[in-house]
């Protein structure tokens, strides 16, 4: 944004000075039409006079002429300079709107870039949020089916109630163990002839 800004300046300054080269090209014709004007009143002028004056006259004219003809071609060279200019300017000022466009084209890319990164980061927060749900109601399945299971498992007879939190590998053994007194009871009842 700061880069177009810039170029906007810069292009609104080549435009000023080239409405200012072309104010004074326009001048400049002015000038030359003027000077054009006043050479054919001359010569209207001329030709009405006497002989001798006539003489005296161009005498006069070829001086007024000559100097006018210095005046021209001076201002015919500013002339060209002004329209080299001119081309110059307006040259700049198409690789500025150019340069003006382009940055437009990529600020507008990195926009709709943001905006789907943007889409894709609430796309993720969503997702995270529902595996975070479904995280908790299975750590909380978990939970009532251990509580069971130690529930299960020390209301047997002859088992002693646990005095502390339980891991899982004591659930385990505690567990295993009621397993093993059943398959010893199971074969001793199976010795014994007893279904």
């Amino acid at each position: 944004t700061g880069t177009i800004s810039s170029l906007q300046r810069q292009l609104e300054i080549q435009e000023s000075q080239l409405r200012r080269t072309k104010a004074e090209k326009e001048m400049l014709q002015k000038k030359l039409r003027e000077q054009e004007n006043q050479l054919q009143a001359m010569s209207t002028k001329f030709c009405s006079l006497s002989e001798e004056k006539r003489e005296e006259v161009m005498v006069t004219m070829e001086k007024e002429n000559h100097r006018l003809q210095q005046v021209v071609t001076e201002q015919e060279s500013k002339l060209a300079e002004q329209n080299k200019l001119i081309s110059e300017l307006q040259g700049t000022v198409n690789q500025l709107q150019a340069e003006v466009l382009t940055n437009r084209s990529h600020i507008h890319k990195q926009q709709r870039d943001q905006k789907a990164i943007q889409r894709e980061a609430e796309t993720l927060q969503h997702r995270e949020l529902q595996t975070r749900v479904a995280l908790e109601c299975v750590t909380s399945r978990f939970e009532k089916y251990r509580s069971k299971i130690i529930q299960a498992t020390f209301s047997a007879a002859g088992s002693k109630a646990p005095q502390a939190e339980l891991t899982d590998e004591e659930v385990l053994e505690a567990m295993q163990k009621i397993i093993n007194e059943r398959l010893e009871f199971y074969q001793m009842l199976k010795q014994k002839g007893i279904k």
